[in-house]
């Protein structure tokens, strides 16, 4: 029992790594762009922000400037949006034991982007309102993919993606029916909805950081228990563990956090897929492992994914969920193709 036990445990090595992997990534962020930041500068700088520390990084004030007000919320941001998707991802396979579940593939982010929509439509950008109508959009809408996902048997995976493709249809119709009737700047709208990581300043970092960081408290203190809902609900509840109970935190949490992301990034597809999968094969399928790593990682890929958005047609910059779907759609097809196999 000990032993094993301790294979699902999260080592320390594999936590350093995940750790370094983001902190490259985040350092790859803040310098590429058009504005050439001296590496070693950059590195000073961050630390000279430190408390108790005071060190000269040797930049000029406007490096500094576009530092600290552009690049660096940016990547915070793309770090943020990232490893919330990741983490919402993992949590949706775990409690519908669905390896394709997915914000995207169960209507979450459909529903979020209704709910920001009509927020685009009542409030110009959205303001202050813009997290919560995406939190009551995806609520919505994981609701109708989970009532409809029901068959005879249970819920499939066929079933649920079924219900989750049906689902962000409507709620798609819906988001357009609503931009040709309000007075929505679209420029702006389809630029959110492709995925975008714009920032003005650290604006939409304080937007997502509550609601991102109170899902993720959330998702990660049921890591343990996410395990046991491996089981069926008859064997979950045999043990002591109501799993409606934990399906029910475990969602509204990863909606929550959902829900957050898109309302400061717009629809970014396909993290919650590659990356929870990635991990499960390289370190294990224990969510113990899966969840922290997917959080990690998932920050470091979107930093990553948002650097080669900003340089591969500079000095234009292509949408993030472009970029996202083109090493996605083919990753999702692969866990699908392997998904039917194993069943």
């Amino acid at each position: 029992m000990a032993a094993a036990q301790n294979s699902t445990r999260l080592r320390p090595p594999v936590l350093i790594l995940a750790f370094a992997l983001l902190l490259a990534a985040v350092l790859l962020g803040i310098l590429v762009g058009p504005v050439s930041i001296p590496p070693a500068g950059a590195i000073v700088e961050l630390i000279s922000r430190l408390p108790g520390i005071d060190l000269d990084s040797g930049l000029t004030i406007r490096q500094t400037d576009i530092l600290w007000q552009i690049r660096f919320p940016r990547v915070v941001l793309g770090a943020l949006v990232g490893a919330t998707l990741a983490l919402a991802g993992a949590a949706y396979q775990g409690v519908f034991r669905n390896a394709l579940a997915d914000p995207f593939l169960l209507g979450v982010a459909a529903g979020a982007g209704l709910g920001a929509t009509i927020a685009f439509s009542q409030n110009g950008g959205g303001g202050p309102l813009l997290p919560i109508a995406a939190f009551v959009g995806a609520v919505l809408a994981v609701g109708a993919t989970y009532t409809l996902g029901r068959s005879p048997g249970g819920r499939s995976t066929v079933t649920l993606v079924v219900a989750g493709v049906a689902v962000t249809s409507f709620f798609t119709a819906l988001q357009t029916y609503l931009q040709h009737r309000s007075e929505i700047d679209l420029r702006s709208l389809y630029s959110w909805l492709l995925g975008r990581l714009s920032t003005t300043g650290w604006s939409e970092v304080r937007t997502a950081a509550p609601y991102a960081i109170a899902a993720a408290v959330v998702i990660l203190l049921h890591r343990r228990l996410l395990d046991v809902m491996a089981l069926d609900d008859q064997e979950t509840a045999s043990l002591g563990i109501n799993p409606s109970r934990v399906r029910v935190w475990v969602v509204l949490a990863a909606t929550l956090g959902t829900a957050a992301a898109v309302a400061v990034s717009g629809l970014i597809a396909f993290v919650g897929i590659i990356v929870p999968h990635t991990v499960r094969l390289l370190f294990g399928v224990s969510y113990r492992r899966v969840l922290p790593l997917s959080c990690l990682i998932g920050g470091a890929f979107l930093v990553a994914a948002d650097v080669a958005a900003r340089t591969v047609v500079a000095p234009a910059e292509l949408p993030i969920g472009v970029v996202t779907a083109f090493v996605g759609a083919p990753f999702f097809l692969l866990v699908l193709r392997l998904n039917r196999k194993s069943t």
